[in-house]
């Protein structure tokens, strides 16, 4: 490699890639105008890159794959068939070497302790998984960044059920780098005070929905969290 190209990379990869949380706010608020989508002007920034540790990779894909197959056992539980489909997804939780990635809400469900709203929470929780394969660079921003409907639950499914184990996930990954998160992740904060300031003011939401809004920022804010479980990290705005 000549120095022009490792100059080249450094600049895509290393530190002169970096942005400040002002100017990525100025940046999202940009979008937000060219989208017709309200927004706060006054609303903060979030952390810059050197304020936040990225999870590891491996934390990342097998939260993604526990988090599928999770839902998958949920969906079953609504149906009166938790027995069967616990039976069965055990199977794959061993296959994926995922059985310890489970949360205090989705341990309660594994272990036959759940209510109706409990269920409907985690099944919800395919838009948190979203975020994850989005931040695996498994699916692209066009896929991600307009958060108007759910995505497609068949092509979730698959994104897990196609591979044979662990290693063959994983190889699916180009993860993105923390830049790359921390852009997409003001931007749904962004969102998310448009949709809260719509539902308590009553107001008509243009283009996105609030549900798949708090759900995708849920995911992008536990990449940088150091909290374990999604659910004990506010999302505030």
């Amino acid at each position: 490699m000549g120095l022009f190209d490792f100059f080249k990379r450094f600049k895509k990869n290393g530190a002169a890639s970096c942005k400040s949380a002002e100017q990525r706010k100025r940046e999202n608020i940009e979008f937000l105008k060219d989208q017709g989508i309200e927004y706060l002007e006054s609303l903060p920034f979030i952390e810059d890159a050197s304020q936040v540790k990225l999870k590891d990779v491996d934390v990342i894909c097998k939260k993604a794959i526990s988090t599928l197959l999770i839902i998958q056992v949920a969906h079953d539980a609504l149906n009166n068939e938790f027995e069967k489909s616990k039976s069965f997804f055990g199977e794959e939780f061993q296959r994926f070497g995922v059985e310890d990635c489970l949360n205090k809400e989705e341990k309660e469900l594994w272990n036959g302790s759940y209510t109706k709203q409990s269920l409907c929470n985690i099944t919800w929780k395919y838009e948190t998984f979203w975020a994850l394969v989005w931040a695996l660079g498994i699916i692209g921003d066009d896929e991600f960044k307009m958060p108007t409907d759910p995505l497609d639950y068949m092509k979730a499914i698959k994104i897990v059920r196609e591979c044979k184990d662990y290693d063959e996930f994983k190889a699916k990954v180009n993860m993105r780098d923390v830049e790359e998160i921390l852009d997409m992740l003001d931007l749904f904060y962004r969102y998310h005070w448009t949709t809260e300031d719509a539902r308590i003011n009553l107001k008509k939401l243009p283009k996105i929905n609030g549900e798949v809004v708090a759900e995708r920022r849920r995911g992008l804010e536990w990449l940088v969290s150091e909290q374990d479980d999604w659910n004990d990290i506010p999302l505030n705005t």
